[in-house]
């Protein structure tokens, strides 16, 4: 038995999130399915997290144990012609058992992409938030540098998301305008709990309208409380983009 590490990127629009679900159709489903008939076993992968229906990934990772004699440098192209065409493995690798997905990781990379045209882009509709009023990316960031560090994120988090523990390290958040529409929410955290970063997001939009501002970040915190912060945005802007394996330090 040998241990693989697999990146794996996928387009969540007909996805009912990562995590398998029966009756639905699920990225961790598709990819179990595929990689038993392709090895002849039962494969049970392993994600660095779960993303919701809707969400995207760049740079998901996952892990399983298998015997298969398949060469290590032909399984992208082997699972190139075996997926359906919104889900793609881009790396894979062996490593030592003692590696997983999840446990091993140091840090997750979100970006929440907004478009503040008037009208929604047709073609890039599935992968932005459509959004049409102008934002104030300086209240934004400096609104953001409050996030930073180790705080306990209840009020950004969904009410019912089932952990006790709700301490949480952000070791980056930035807000940027990548053209004069689309403005982009870049988080980098230890961990993420269920809709921190779309909240976040929706947060960070109120204090770009001018809805609050930069210095009500740590009261909203410091509450605890869900309804003390925005609205959760929709999934279809969130994209999780890349996992590390090495520490990332606050910038």
């Amino acid at each position: 038995m040998k241990r693989l590490k697999m990146t794996v990127a996928y387009d969540g629009t007909e996805f009912a999130g990562f995590q398998r679900q029966p009756g639905k159709r699920t990225v961790q489903g598709v990819l179990e399915d595929v990689l038993t008939r392709l090895t002849g076993n039962d494969v049970q992968i392993t994600g660095a997290g779960r993303t919701d229906s809707g969400v995207h990934a760049l740079g998901q990772v996952i892990h399983f144990d298998t015997s298969c004699p398949i060469p290590i440098d032909r399984w992208v192209r082997v699972l190139h012609h075996t997926l359906p065409c919104d889900l793609l493995v881009t790396k894979a690798e062996e490593v030592s058992t003692g590696f997983h997905s999840r446990k091993s990781a140091c840090w997750k990379r979100y970006r929440y992409t907004l478009d503040t045209g008037k009208l929604p882009d047709l073609f890039q509709r599935r992968y932005r938030t459509h959004y049409p009023h102008r934002l104030d990316c300086a209240r934004m960031n400096t609104a953001a540098r409050h996030l930073l560090g180790t705080h306990d994120f209840t009020s950004l988090s969904a009410a019912k998301a089932q952990v006790k523990d709700r301490v949480r390290t952000l070791y980056h958040c930035e807000v940027r305008e990548k053209d004069s529409r689309i403005v982009m929410i870049e988080v980098v955290g230890s961990g993420f709990l269920y809709h921190m970063v779309r909240i976040i997001a929706g947060t960070l939009v109120d204090i770009g309208v001018g809805k609050t501002a930069p210095g009500d970040l740590p009261g909203i915190l410091s509450a605890k409380d869900r309804s003390a912060a925005g609205k959760t945005f929709p999934p279809e802007g969130l994209t999780m983009m890349e996992v590390g394996y090495t520490p990332w330090f606050i910038s």
